[in-house]
């Protein structure tokens, strides 16, 4: 049973009804995957980037230098101490 219907426009362009826009949780320039499964058409909203998809684009050929806990915050110090200085 079809939860909602849509009308092709001679552009080919389609509304997507508020119903499944709520329940995709879409809105203006959400970007939606067609995908095809077996004799099927799904749509959905296109997924999120994980945190490993964001390093590798970060680093992608390289892998970061490991850091103690004491370097990170004796980096934090020294970004502080510069955002912080009188000027």
């Amino acid at each position: 049973m079809a939860i909602a219907h849509s009308k092709l426009t001679a552009q080919g362009q389609i509304s997507v009804p508020a119903g499944v826009r709520q329940k995709l949780g879409v809105g203006p320039g959400s970007v939606l995957e067609w995908d095809e499964d077996g004799q099927n058409i799904v749509v959905r909203r296109s997924a999120r980037f994980s945190s490993e998809d964001i390093h590798r684009a970060l680093f992608p050929t390289q892998v970061p230098e490991p850091r103690t806990i004491d370097d990170m915050r004796q980096g934090i110090r020294q970004h502080i101490r510069k955002r912080h200085a009188r000027r």
